[in-house]
């Protein structure tokens, strides 16, 4: 995702703070809200102080006069910041914003959110909006959010129909505002600049020990509408600053000093002197020469590589290598941007059904494609997204793979491989405390790996990336399979067919996949965070089943295992604050000859593009950049990545920065980097020799759908993931799809409705079935979780076989109240009873994983539980991966 900087522009922000009503409790607290506000947010370069408004409204035209004020004047970024009380009506509607004389129940001493503040900011002209709502009900302002034009950012403070504590303390700023200043003057730790969403996933973890008056955590919200983009907030940061570009220091410069003084110049001079002074001042104050569009980029990539690339784009358009001159394009203001590049992640396989179904994908995007998927269900524009200039796939396996998939003749698509831009070798983690006996760090080959990590040695569990959803994943499955003796893998040769099915033997499923090594590192991240030899304590919070990591080796790249071990961010697990604990790392194998992850810059042409000779010339520049040592490469490496060669063939070695050159990273920077030497046809051979080896599986989705799904946008996160589960079922493979409540029987909490029967082949029925869903086939009366559960696992206990489970998508279990004795009891019974059935659940409610019972369910049945958010659905199909894998069982 790139960032949107709006140095330099004409930007405005409206800082609104009611804190005296006539009729309401005072709020002494807010009094000192904005002005903090303003502190922070002119503290960078961002605002100018003369671009900060204030607003105490006392009757509501005040606050609507206000707004429409900075409406007019913004041309750049407007933030629109309200502090006071807030009320919505029995049914939780329009949120209404209360002034100093606004009076409960009566909407014309109120401003309506949706009536007044909405359709206002829609006539803006502002390039990107950004709203803050502290007030009770603040959540429910995303309610009306989504039917506007304009390019909008909202940020509540609190989940729909809740009331805060913000503003009854004592005078000093209430709680939500100091945590909103503190993050925007000091920045944040890993970043160089807070953008809407850092600010967002910052905010949440420091109100995470805060309850609203209703006991619940408190739990900011945010939405976004219209952009794609994120918003830079501030460029506060504890690391060192980016250099602010020439226009947006000029323009500030002239702002602060420049205009206050004309005014009293020009009072003391004589009528001719005023009407010379007068032109002069005139040219002046015109503004600066706005910038013309740059041309965007779409930069494609896999998740695990996205904050890495996102980080190097922003650096890239923020470069004098991006700002400069060039022949031809001299016209182009000083400090303005030719290009602008849009970073977003997929799951390989998505990618490899998006570049299959290029026509498609270019249709949808001209407004010409097919109006339904086609009979794949492929909806490459919605997933993964728009078409990409360029694409960064984790190996050349990843590209050789896709290339396969496309057809012979007629695609629109045609792929570049314009070569690496980093390296990061394959490794396997073993625990610190269970280093295997006579077996080298690097140079080892898979076989002696196998054996000192076996039953009769360490006795450790082998975790892999899904093949079918990560490169990681996928390269690793080569090595396994090509170079299990050590050996150089070439360009001809087969797997052999009792080796891979060996292989596959060692590794343990199910549900022991992940859709990238990142997550999979997550789920094994300890609980107890950071080291005793670190100074602060962790501030990120492990998910259900972690602190399993010395009884795992997990099979994943050097860059996200020195993650790991340093505690920065990996997955959805956010940084500690400092390395994890010696005994909770894990020491990084390289086995012999297994290629190493070579990223490589893919340029993608498309047919018919009017400015495709820009479009090439703009990706191969970012490409020279990327490889360039005073360029990209400095960024890269300074991820933990291995440098690419220069152009005089050699290796560089990892810069003086490099987290690879911490102990604390267990890495070995004498570990060769082994370049990729397989072709198509080879990789091909592999992913059908992991096919041969797999056995086949039942899967039985079993969804929540009472109208309470509804709420909160999360039905459509509900339905992307039983689709994406539906895309994980194979040609041996079965499922089914049961829904509950059912509406035939309201009085039976154990009733079950059978959409799907239990053993069908075909995705498409299932897909039809979440469809009709999707228009709102929901049903009215509480859904009982266990009950509902329990009749899936007896049916599910029928059968002997061990590769099966039940996908549990669920919001809230209702069935708690008229729950009869001894139901979850019998359930965990049952779940622990022979044949296994794992339960994989996704959980949309505002608790997510953080439930006794579900832990507890997990636990039960050895599977997993996944909280909702954008992720989601591909986290769980790499569960889901791991099904019909030949693995054993976990232990």
């Amino acid at each position: 995702m790139s960032e949107y900087d709006a140095r330099g522009k004409t930007n405005r922000a409206l800082l609104i703070g009611v804190h005296d009503y006539a009729t309401l409790d005072d709020l002494p607290a807010v009094r000192d809200n904005p002005a903090k506000l303003a502190r922070a947010l002119t503290a960078t370069d961002l605002f100018t102080t003369d671009e900060v408004r204030f607003c105490e409204p006392i009757e509501p035209e005040e606050l609507s006069q206000a707004l429409k004020t900075v409406v007019d004047e913004a041309r750049g970024l407007l933030l629109v910041y309200f502090a006071g009380h807030g009320w919505v009506g029995s049914d939780g509607g329009d949120l209404q914003l209360m002034v100093g004389a606004s009076v409960s129940r009566q909407s014309h001493t109120t401003v309506s959110w949706q009536d007044a503040v909405l359709s206002c900011l829609d006539s803006a002209r502002a390039e990107r909006i950004v709203i803050i709502l502290e007030c009770c009900y603040a959540g429910n302002a995303g309610g009306a959010f989504g039917a506007h034009r304009k390019p909008m950012s909202l940020l509540m403070a609190a989940q729909p129909n809740r009331r805060i504590f913000s503003g009854e303390e004592p005078a000093g700023g209430t709680v939500f505002n100091r945590a909103l200043v503190q993050i925007l003057e000091n920045g944040i730790p890993g970043r160089r600049f807070v953008t809407f969403e850092d600010l967002v996933r910052e905010l949440r973890v420091r109100l995470a020990g805060e309850r609203t008056p209703m006991g619940d955590v408190w739990e900011p919200r945010s939405a976004k509408q219209n952009t794609v983009d994120d918003v830079v907030l501030s460029f506060a940061t504890p690391e060192v600053p980016l250099p602010t570009p020439p226009r947006a220091r000029l323009r500030r410069h002239f702002n602060e000093y420049v205009r206050p003084r004309l005014k009293p110049l020009l009072a003391c001079l004589t009528v001719l002197v005023l009407i010379a002074t007068g032109l002069v001042v005139r040219q002046l104050l015109q503004p600066l020469p706005n910038c013309p569009p740059a041309l965007e980029l779409r930069l494609l990539t896999a998740p695990e590589a996205e904050p890495t690339l996102r980080q190097a784009a922003f650096d890239y358009e923020m470069s004098e290598a991006n700002t400069r001159p060039l022949q031809g394009e001299g016209d182009l203001p000083a400090g303005c941007r030719r290009a602008q590049i849009t970073v977003y992640s997929a799951a390989k396989d998505q990618i490899d059904q998006g570049f299959a179904a290029a026509v498609r994908w270019q249709g949808e995007a001209r407004g010409t494609g097919p109006g339904e998927p086609d009979d794949k269900g492929t909806d490459p524009l919605y997933r993964p997204g728009p078409q990409p200039d360029l694409w960064i796939p984790e190996s050349t396996a990843d590209y050789e793979e896709a290339r396969r998939g496309m057809p012979a003749t007629g695609s629109p698509a045609t792929l570049h491989n314009t070569g690496p831009v980093a390296y990061s070798p394959l490794v396997v983690g073993i625990p610190a405390g269970k280093r295997p006996a006579d077996v080298q760090r690097v140079g080892a080959s898979w076989q002696d790996l196998l054996t000192g990590t076996d039953s009769g040695h360490q006795d450790l569990k082998l975790l892999r990336p899904s093949p079918v959803l990560s490169g990681t994943g996928l390269l690793h499955t080569i090595g396994l399979y090509l170079a299990n003796d050590g050996s150089h893998i070439g360009s001809a040769g087969s797997p052999d067919p009792a080796l891979a099915e060996g292989a596959e033997q060692r590794l343990s499923a199910p549900g022991s996949q992940y859709a990238d090594s990142t997550e999979l590192l997550c789920s094994l991240r300890p609980a107890t965070g950071p080291g005793p030899d670190t100074t602060a304590t962790a501030t990120g919070q492990a998910p259900a089943g972690a602190g399993r990591g010395d009884r795992s080796a997990p099979l994943v790249s050097e860059k996200s295992l020195t993650d790991y071990n340093l505690g920065r961010a990996i997955g959805s697990c956010p940084a500690l604050s400092g390395p994890l604990a010696p005994d909770d790392r894990y020491v990084a194998y390289y086995p012999k000859n297994v290629p190493a992850l070579d990223h490589p810059l893919i340029r993608v042409d498309w047919r018919g593009a009017t400015d495709a000779t820009a479009r090439q010339a703009a990706v191969d520049r970012f490409a020279d950049w990327l490889r360039a040592p005073d360029g990209g490469r400095p960024v890269l490496t300074a991820q933990g990545y291995r440098p690419v060669p220069g152009k005089d063939g050699t290796a560089p070695a990892p810069a003086p920065d490099s987290p690879l050159r911490s102990s604390r990273a267990n890495a070995d920077l004498d570990a060769p980097v082994v370049p990729f030497a397989a072709g198509t046809e080879q990789v091909a051979r592999v992913l059908d020799g992991y096919d041969k080896a797999q056995r086949p599986s039942r899967l039985l989705l079993l969804m929540d759908t009472s109208t309470s799904m509804a709420d909160d946008g999360k039905l459509p996160v509900a339905l992307g993931a039983a689709g994406r589960a539906l895309e994980m079922v194979g040609a041996r493979h079965t499922y089914g799809l049961w829904t509950f409540p059912d509406r035939a029987h309201p009085g039976d909490p154990d009733a079950v409705r059978r959409v799907v029967r239990l053993g069908t082949v075909d995705p498409a029925h299932g897909k039809a079935a979440l469809d009709k869903i999707a228009k709102g086939d929901l049903v009215d009366h509480g859904a009982a979780m266990e009950e509902a559960l329990t009749a899936a696992v007896r049916e599910m206990k029928k059968s002997s076989g061990s590769n099966q489970a039940i996908v549990l998508i669920m919001d809230e279990d209702d069935g708690r109240l008229r729950r009869a004795a001894g139901v979850e009891q019998r359930l965990t019974a049952l779940l622990k009873e022979k044949p296994a059935v794992p339960v994989l659940t996704l959980v949309l409610g505002r608790a997510g994983c953080d439930n006794f019972a579900l832990q507890g369910l997990a636990g039960a049945s050895r599977g997993q539980c996944v909280p909702g958010g954008p992720q989601a659905p591909d986290l769980l199909a790499g569960l889901i991966a791991s099904i019909g894998t030949a693995g054993k069982e976990d232990r």
